[in-house]
């Protein structure tokens, strides 16, 4: 099917959204039989359908059990044959939620997976371009500063050490009386 071309977006824009739409109409064509299964049910049991159809199934088991139907009464002790059912049904279902987020969660990391590269690519490239342009302004005499900020900006940066910088100040504002000293360092 041939794509509309909207005027106020880019063409780059454009291709990448029908690519991420292609991406993700092949992953979904990927799912196997159980995954389409799991998805189907998933989707089924969290709708209001499925919730208006219990509450009906209920409301006509626990009717005929007191006998307010006319039918003699066919679960034994208060309601445990209906008890069972409905804990049996929420243990398939609940595998089948996990099973649909297990997948849901795969994707999920394979996306952020893609935007970490991309992002890192892209610092990579605004890096080199700061470098550029600063040389550039040096060598055509266009900005007269030594801005220590701008030195710092055209370093690389190591995600390795951004990754453990971010844990360990995870952890320290997990302790107790840490958030107060920095905020007070923030203040100060």
């Amino acid at each position: 099917m041939e794509r509309v071309r909207h005027p106020g977006l880019a063409s780059v824009i454009e291709r990448n959204i029908a690519t991420i739409a292609r991406l993700r109409q092949e992953k979904v064509a990927q799912r196997t039989l159980e995954h389409r299964l799991a998805d189907l049910l998933t989707l089924f049991s969290g709708s209001m359908l499925f919730v208006y159809l219990h509450a009906v199934w209920f409301a006509l088991w626990i009717a005929a059990n007191l006998g307010w139907l006319g039918i003699a009464p066919f679960d034994p002790y208060p309601f445990g044959l209906l008890t069972l059912i409905v804990s049996l049904e929420a243990i398939f279902l609940s595998t089948f939620v996990l099973i649909s987020q297990n997948r849901q969660a795969a994707l999920a990391d394979q996306r952020a997976d893609m935007d970490l590269q991309i992002n890192l690519l892209t610092e990579y490239e605004v890096t080199r371009l700061l470098i550029l342009v600063d040389r550039l302004a040096k060598r055509f005499e266009v900005l007269k500063s030594d801005d220590s900020e701008l030195e710092e900006l055209e370093q690389d940066v190591d995600p390795e050490e951004l990754l453990a910088e971010l844990d360990s100040a995870g952890k320290d504002a997990d302790k107790p009386g840490r958030q107060s000293a920095q905020a007070t360092d923030a203040k100060g």
